[in-house]
């Protein structure tokens, strides 16, 4: 479990070091209205759903 965390953690060290440097996706809607902004991050969902699912199943394979 101790490693699990410890990979878990880089990742996430990794992912936000990246996000820092990337910001905003083509895919990610911005809608402004008056003093009304609505941010919508399809594409940076989309990203993210696909990373954490790779890692998820390769966690599930070492188990």
């Amino acid at each position: 479990m101790g490693k699990v965390l410890i990979i878990a953690g880089i990742v996430l060290i990794v992912i936000g070091f990246l996000w820092s440097f990337i910001g905003r996706l083509p895919g990610d809607f911005t809608f402004q209205k008056g003093n009304v902004t609505f941010h919508f991050p399809m594409m940076t969902s989309i990203i993210a759903s696909i990373v954490l699912t790779l890692i998820l199943f390769i966690l599930s394979r070492f188990r």
